[in-house]
């Protein structure tokens, strides 16, 4: 039978649902991070901007392997990389590790894989909370939660209201799967297959913090900017990119212009999962997906040589087409 996220236990359409509910309730919510004055209402030019995130069921390829020392890379990776789609710098870390017993050279592998995201994800590791629940967790398991704090001038947040059609969409590459779809892929390796393929499932998330930085800096120095920037998480380019497009835009992305990694096509086959369900679940080899003028690409290029250019933004609703 034919494998989706929904029977793997993880059911998007719901979650889409909260999303609605809680931004209905709260406004201030932002897209992949928000957004506030600084401080509040005094006309300041910076703006504090936040967001939260996990590693979600990619731990338990962790417990599996008893490999503890990447993970916290990813915990980073999974909020920085949120943090700088609105143009933001990231300044501070905490984080939140939750244990039933303390193992302490377990604890130090992940701490010192947290150490090495703020390095990557230039922010400072400015404290948190460890929590020992004897009971609450089975032996050997654990979470992890994550907090970046960055902040952002107003006149360069990116927001995507200067998209157009015409504008181009542009890739930079992802490492892997980096941390979503596990509760899917944990049913595609069952066993001893996860602890077989379970090093290259490991593959910490990449940050884009360094590259996305010297790519709006120099934009800027020669007066172009980017118009939209998508992390590529759960949801894929599909459901993310739409999140940064106006109302009358949509992107046509063309999946020739790009490699899609090899671990994709083995879980596509193991599983029988459908295409659609794969281009919905994992980011399909494009981590961050970004919008430019047609006229900063040269630029764009020569700051980023590795920038592939994935698609173009079309009059539409906004929505992905795959061709």
């Amino acid at each position: 039978m034919p494998l989706t996220y929904k029977k793997s236990g993880v059911d998007m359409d719901l979650a889409d649902k909260l999303v609605d509910f809680l931004q209905k309730k709260s406004p201030s919510i932002g897209g992949f991070s928000g957004l506030c004055p600084l401080p509040p209402d005094n006309g300041d030019p910076w703006r504090l901007v936040a967001c939260t995130d996990g590693v979600g069921t990619k731990l338990k390829v962790a417990f599996a392997l008893d490999r503890h020392d990447t993970i916290g890379i990813d915990l980073v990776a999974m909020c920085v990389n949120d943090l700088i789609t609105c143009g933001a710098k990231p300044i501070i870390f905490l984080d939140y590790y939750a244990v039933g017993r303390l193992d302490l050279k377990r604890s130090q592998k992940i701490m010192s894989g947290i150490l090495e995201g703020c390095r990557q994800g230039r922010s400072l590791l400015l404290g948190g909370e460890t929590a020992e629940m004897p009971g609450f967790y089975k032996k050997g398991e654990y979470d992890l939660a994550g907090f970046s704090v960055g902040i952002v001038k107003r006149d360069e947040t990116i927001d995507g209201s200067k998209i157009f059609p015409g504008d181009l969409v542009l890739g930079l590459g992802s490492s892997g799967l980096h941390s979503n779809g596990f509760s899917l892929v944990r049913r595609v390796f069952p066993g001893r297959q996860l602890k077989l393929w379970g090093p290259k499932l490991l593959t910490p998330t990449r940050i884009y913090v360094p590259e996305i930085d010297r790519l709006s800096t120099g934009l800027r120095e020669q007066g172009h900017i980017i118009l939209g920037l998508a992390h590529i998480t759960g949801g894929g380019l599909v459901e993310n990119l739409p999140r940064v497009l106006p109302k009358n835009c949509k992107a046509v992305l063309d999946r020739g212009q790009w490699q899609v990694p090899d671990i994709f096509g083995e879980i596509q086959r193991r599983g029988r999962v459908p295409e659609a369900e794969m281009w919905r679940t994992f980011n399909m080899g494009i981590g961050m997906a970004m919008v430019i003028r047609p006229g900063s690409l040269a630029l764009t290029r020569k700051l980023l040589p590795e920038v592939q250019v994935i698609g173009e933004i079309q009059p539409g609703k906004p929505e992905v087409v795959l061709k």
